[in-house]
């Protein structure tokens, strides 16, 4: 089942999103960076904020959850959370442990069937093309041991046709320079790598590569019967 994230979800949403962040790029940060950018990215208080902004659209994708042909590469990427950290990747819960909270909100568990979400909203990256009107596909996770069976394209597509609900649109994605996978999974969607930027936590700089499908470029990739295999995190959707 995939349905539409309401201000109701932000405690669940915060609690996933942070640890799909953390386990995925824990090891890149120092712990006090890595917990301030936490809480200033994905505190219960700020996701429900985004919840609530008409412009900003987030869908979770819970187990049952059937989204046609998988990619080879669905299930080892994630797109780039741009607040987010480097790209998204597929996330598991339990490889590494958290990271304490740090804030005065501390996020509920999410609830049993919760494995991804994905988050649509106007384009912010750093890019001297991005126009008024342009929109991205902001963040991607999926929780690993959930990957392939076609979720990673489910979201996307949600995403994307969400995006394009009144027409073509210049459509956007960051994603981690190391993501292969979800380079790939972009491409066959229609998105090519049209410029880079730096993903900064407390000290640390990730390359982030920044993807564009023009309005152009046909809602339904070619590549769809090709069974592909990837999806964020994150974070920063970064894939």
């Amino acid at each position: 089942m995939i349905r539409r994230a309401t201000p109701a979800d932000a405690d669940a949403l915060s609690a996933l999103a942070r640890e799909c962040f953390t386990q995925t790029f824990e090891h890149l940060y120092a712990p006090g960076d890595l917990a301030i950018f936490l809480d200033q990215a994905y505190s219960p208080a700020i996701l429900r904020s985004e919840l609530q902004d008409p412009q900003r659209a987030t869908w979770l994708l819970f187990e049952d959850a059937v989204g046609g042909p998988s990619s080879p590469d669905e299930a080892s990427c994630t797109p780039s959370d741009l607040v987010s950290s480097p790209g998204p990747t597929v996330h598991t819960p339990g490889e590494h442990p958290s990271i304490p909270y740090s804030g005065e909100e501390a996020p509920a568990s999410f609830p049993d069937g919760l494995i991804g979400y994905v988050t649509a909203c106007p384009t912010h990256l750093p890019h001297p093309d991005v126009a008024p009107g342009d929109g991205e596909v902001q963040r991607l996770y999926i929780l690993r041991g959930h990957q392939g069976g076609g979720h990673g394209t489910t979201l996307l597509r949600t995403a994307l046709e969400w995006l394009e609900r009144d027409g073509p649109r210049t459509l956007w994605i960051g994603v981690w320079s190391e993501n292969y996978g979800a380079q790939r999974f972009y491409a066959r969607h229609g998105f090519e790598i049209v410029g880079e930027y730096s993903f900064m936590v407390g000290d640390h700089a990730d390359r982030e590569f920044i993807t564009r499908r023009p309005a152009s470029v046909s809602r339904r990739p070619s590549c769809v019967s090709r069974r592909p295999s990837c999806v964020s995190g994150e974070t920063t959707c970064r894939c």
